[in-house]
């Protein structure tokens, strides 16, 4: 996908719609919301959990180029958050990277990409100082990062975001939402935003997630996505003589779309939950024994209702959920000793 000069916006609007479809030739895209997930190529996702690996297409790249897209790299690497595959270099392969040689990028194009899944792809990047009809086109890697230079690495972020599926994001028409997405159709220049980010944004995450789902079960949802839970929760005894302990075990998931259903949530906070006559309140947070589950035993001393609850984090994608309620039974008299009120055991 061709990654194009916010200068010439609006006047190259419909000629970068027409080059990119030109390059994709076969690919179909999809709309999306400003604040949503990235769309995604219909060719599918590359081999999930795989290595991409790529070679240098040609030699003589000037070093500051080459150490620009190696971040890029690295930032990709980094910041995927899901099973999509990483990239590394290596010699003797078929995906390349090239630098300035036969750009197939469209007139107003900066740089491009080509794949094919599962495995092979190609990225192009214009030379330093290429003569566009806005101007000549400046690298900050290479210039000394003069103001209106393009950055090198975020632009090879996003055509490697174009590699692993995900297509151009969709903004507001003010840009203010920019810096969800670092895959655009539209490149910004020092100093504007987005002009330097090296890791994908939450929405370019979101995407990625829901195409190669989530590398475990303590991953953190991007917050761009709003991915529904499942809470469901057991007891060890439903009848029980005052004072005794009951241990509940709860069980926390995903029910999203594409991969992210049926997956283990850990390493989040699930509390047990009673329900008194002014509503539910908590007694105890639960803790984690494996992945997914969460268990807390308390001891009881009158008949009530149980059930656990998750609320919705702050820092990640997932909505909150409540369990199944659990009454239990109280058999005795509870005195003035063990029973006397709620206790946490574990």
């Amino acid at each position: 996908m061709t990654r194009f000069a916010s200068r010439a916006r609006l006047a190259a609007r419909a000629l970068a719609a027409a080059a990119a479809a030109a390059i994709l030739s076969g690919v179909l895209t999809a709309p999306v919301n400003a604040h949503g997930p990235d769309p995604t190529f219909s060719g599918g996702p590359m081999k999930p959990s795989s290595v991409l690996e790529w070679r240098w297409a040609t030699s003589g790249i000037p070093t500051a180029m080459k150490g620009a897209i190696k971040a890029a790299v690295a930032d990709a690497n980094a910041t995927r958050a899901s099973k999509a595959p990483t990239f590394d270099h290596t010699a003797g392969v078929s995906s390349k990277i090239y630098y300035g040689t036969s750009v197939p990028c469209g007139v107003n194009g900066l740089a491009c990409m080509r794949r094919s899944t599962p495995d092979w792809f190609g990225v192009w990047l214009r030379e330093n100082g290429h003569r566009f009809d806005w101007g000549a086109l400046r690298w900050c890697e290479m210039t000394g990062s003069p103001t209106g230079c393009y950055q090198a690495e975020t632009i090879t972020l996003d055509e490697l975001g174009h590699v692993l599926g995900l297509d151009h994001h969709g903004n507001y028409g003010d840009d203010r939402d920019y810096d969800d997405a670092v895959v655009q159709t539209y490149s910004h220049t020092k100093p504007r935003m987005g002009w330097n980010a090296d890791g994908f944004a939450r929405c370019d995450v979101a995407s990625l997630q829901q195409m190669y789902d989530v590398p475990s079960s303590t991953t953190r949802y991007s917050t761009c996505l709003s991915v529904p839970t499942t809470l469901s929760m057991t007891a060890s005894s439903a009848w029980v003589t005052a004072g005794s302990s009951v241990t509940f075990t709860a069980h926390l998931g995903t029910n999203g779309t594409g991969k992210l259903s049926n997956n283990k949530v850990t390493g989040r906070t699930v509390v047990l939950q009673q329900h008194l006559s002014s509503g539910w309140s908590d007694v105890a947070t639960m803790a984690g024994v494996s992945a997914g589950t969460y268990r807390a035993t308390i001891r009881i001393r009158s008949d009530l209702d149980y059930r656990a609850k998750f609320r919705k984090p702050s820092n990640e994608g997932l909505k909150a959920s409540s369990s199944n309620v659990i009454s239990v039974s109280v058999t005795g008299v509870c005195g003035s000793g063990a029973c006397a009120a709620f206790e946490t055991l574990q």
